[in-house]
Order: structure tokens, then C-alpha cells, then sequence
């Protein structure tokens, strides 16, 4: 209803405005409450920004595009970790880590166009080729008068000719998609029911890593500042590998190295120069996750159609979110238990991804009977 743009607007507001009462919180459940809310707001920064950020790149740039978006992400918990130690109260810490949405909203968003996909599946064509020639005319390049943005279910001649033929590209009709719409196709529902259950099981292992610190007996803010240091090369390294192997064989291999070094940590005492070795194989298994877990947003991305992709992929986060709930229970059984747990839910999701499609180089398509089209119908599962 919003567009990408516009429910990117929304949560930032809403995740600065809670994380600011946050700190005023005058008993625990009225902080519970806030929490709550600001989880709400949270969960659609990136899934929103993501989208937005993808949808306009061609499938040649879009995997280097969609990991270089992460980079960020560990810059922001690397940076947390010195804005925690510079404000120790938590009121303060609040305050410090909601500034970053308010000087997105005021610096960065006004200069974001919306999603051309967004426009060209609500009907608004004009608009979407007005965007396009935009990004044209940026890039040094010009768009041919002729061309004409159209579903991919309705690209035929007779379409473009009389699409071409009208003056500013008249509208069709909007098309929209739900949850339901994705769960009646038997190809969407097979790719949804595998994305949620990988990206559950990816979000236990990376949430439960970057928290069972608090087990290593370690220097707390150094191993949070060493764990996101150790995403950032996670991040070239698959985008390297991204065009080159695929999105299926890296998700499995990425998921099995993240398994095999949690499996090792199990092994590991608590005492001496096993302690480190056992930080070592913490920091070893979330460099496997962390390129999993981003990789998990541009290949769930290319699963779906631009008419579901955002409701898909919020399932997905959705998943996710679970399972960073989930990991603190983990990390609390203490001992080697955690690492076990971490390395089965690796090895499993490595499974699970044996049964999903390979996207490299395919399309992003916008209608889900495009998508039928275009893949041959319930080959594509």
C-alpha cells in the first residue's frame, strides 16, 4: 500500500520515536511494552531497505549489490559496541541508538527514489518509466523512445505496441499479492515453507553465536567487536563466490562451515588455550553465518515475484526473528550445549536447502503466473 519507500519511512519513524521512549521508561512493563513495539518497527528497516535497494539492480549486479548492503550492518554492531562502552546506562544507550533512524529519515531518504518494480505492478506505469529514464540519464545511458516497461506476463507484441501507442503509457490495473496468494501456488508455498524454515534455523545459529560471548570468558566488548569484524570479509568472500557457484551451492556450503566449526567449539573445554581455541571456532562459525544470513535475503528475494516478495521475504524475517528469540534460551544452558545446538540447526538448514532452486542469472519476476511462465510451470520448484 505504501510502497518500498514509504514503509521504509514508516518503521525508521516509528523504531526512532519507541527506542526514545524507551529510555524513558518509568517501571518494567511499560519498557516490556516499548520493546514490543520497537521489535515491530525493527524487524522492517532492513527487510524494506533490502528490497528497495535490490529491485532496481539487474540479475548480472544484484548479488554484489545485496551483500554490500550488510556491510553496514556490521559496522552498526561494531560501532555499538563503543557507543555501549561510551554510555554505560541504558537510558543513555536507548537515546544514542535511536539517533541513527532520525538522521536516516532527515539525510538519506529524501534522496531514495521508489521501487520502478513497485510502480510497474501497482499500474503506475508513467511513473515507472519516468524513474527509469532517470536512472538512465544518471548512469550516461538514454532510453530508447520505443521501449516500454510491462509484466512479465503480459510482454507480447500486441501489448507493447499498444502500450507504446498511447501518450505517457496509460495505467493498468494494480495487481496485488498476499500471504494467501503465495501459500496457493503449490511453487511459492514449497519455497516458502523452506525459506522460513532455513532462515529460522540461520537466525538460532547467528543470534546464538554473537550472544554466547557471555560464555567464553572473554573480554565482552572485544569478541563483539571481533565478531563483527569477522562478518565484513564473510561479505566479499560471497559476493565473490555469488555469481560464480550460485546462490544454492553457497547457501549450503556456508551453512556446513558454519556447522562444522560449531561442532568443533562443542569439543573444546573452558580452561586455557582451549578457551581460545574455543572463541576462535565462535568467531570461525558466525564468518559462515553471517555470509548465510545475508546471502538468505537475496536468494529469498529472487524466490518470489515482485507482487509477494515483500510479504515472502517479511515471512522470512518474520522466521528469523523467532529464532533470534529463541537463541538467548540456548546460550543460558551454558557449557558446550550451545555449540551443539548451533552446529545441528547449521547442518539441517544445509539439508533443507538441497530442495530449493537455483536463481543465478534468472529473471526477478513480477506476477507469480509470470513466474509459472517463465520457469515452465511446477519445474521451477
Amino acid at each position: 500500500m505504501l510502497g518500498r519507500k514509504g514503509s521504509l519511512t514508516v518503521v525508521c519513524l516509528l523504531n526512532a520515536v519507541f527506542g526514545c521512549l524507551t529510555a524513558l521508561a518509568p517501571d518494567y512493563w511499560t519498557y516490556l511494552v516499548l520493546r514490543l513495539l520497537t521489535g515491530f518497527s525493527t524487524g522492517g528497516v532492513g527487510l524494506c531497505a533490502f528490497v528497495l535497494a535490490t529491485e532496481p539492480v539487474g540479475s548480472s549486479k544484484r548479488g554484489v549489490a545485496g551483500m554490500s548492503t550488510f556491510y553496514f550492518f556490521s559496522t552498526g554492531i561494531a560501532m555499538l559496541s563503543g557507543i555501549a562502552y561510551i554510555f554505560p546506562s541504558w537510558r543513555e544507550l536507548y537515546i544514542a541508538s535511536s539517533i541513527p533512524s532520525i538522521l536516516f529519515l532527515v539525510i538519506v531518504l529524501p534522496f531514495i527514489s521508489e521501487s520502478p518494480r513497485w510502480y510497474l505492478v501497482r499500474g503506475r506505469i508513467n511513473e515507472a518509466m519516468t524513474l527509469m529514464r532517470t536512472i538512465a540519464k544518471s548512469n550516461g545511458k538514454h532510453l530508447p523512445d520505443g521501449v516500454v516497461l510491462a509484466l512479465d506476463e503480459d510482454v507480447n507484441e500486441s501489448y507493447v505496441n499498444e502500450q507504446s501507442d498511447k501518450q505517457g503509457f496509460a495505467a493498468k490495473e494494480a495487481i496485488t499479492g498476499s500471504v494467501i496468494d503465495v501459500i496457493r501456488s503449490p511453487v511459492t508455498r514449497i519455497r516458502l515453507v523452506l525459506a522460513v524454515a532455513i532462515n529460522f534455523m540461520c537466525s538460532v545459529v547467528y543470534y546464538g553465536l554473537s550472544l554466547n560471548v557471555v560464555n567464553l570468558d572473554t573480554n565482552l566488548y572485544l569478541n563483539v567487536v571481533l565478531n563483527a569484524v569477522a562478518e565484513m570479509p564473510a561479505f566479499t568472500i560471497t559476493a565473490v563466490l555469488l555469481d560464480k557457484f550460485g546462490r544454492k551451492p553457497l547457501t549450503i556450503g556456508t551453512l556446513w562451515f558454519s556447522s562444522f566449526f560449531c561442532f568443533a567449539g562443542c569439543l573444546m573445554g573452558g580452561a586455557g588455550i582451549w578457551k581460545v581455541v574455543r572463541m576462535i571456532c565462535g568467531i570461525l562459525g558466525i564468518f559462515g553465518m553471517a555470509g548465510t544470513y545475508n546471502l538468505l535475503f537475496i536468494y529469498t528475494a529472487e524466490l518470489f515475484p515482485t507482487v509477494v516478495r515483500n510479504v515472502a521475504l517479511g515471512c522470512a524475517t518474520q522466521s528469523a526473528q523467532m529464532g533470534a528469540i529463541l537463541a538467548p534460551f540456548i546460550v543460558v544452558m551454558g557449557g558446550a550445549l550451545p555449540f551443539a545446538v548451533f552446529a545441528s540447526c547449521g547442518f539441517v538448514g544445509g539439508l533443507l536447502a538441497f530442495y530449493l532452486p537455483e536463481t543465478l542469472n534468472r529473471p526477478l519476476y513480477d506476477t507469480i503466473t509470470g513466474m509459472k511462465q517463465g520457469e515452465g510451470g511446477l519445474s521451477g520448484v
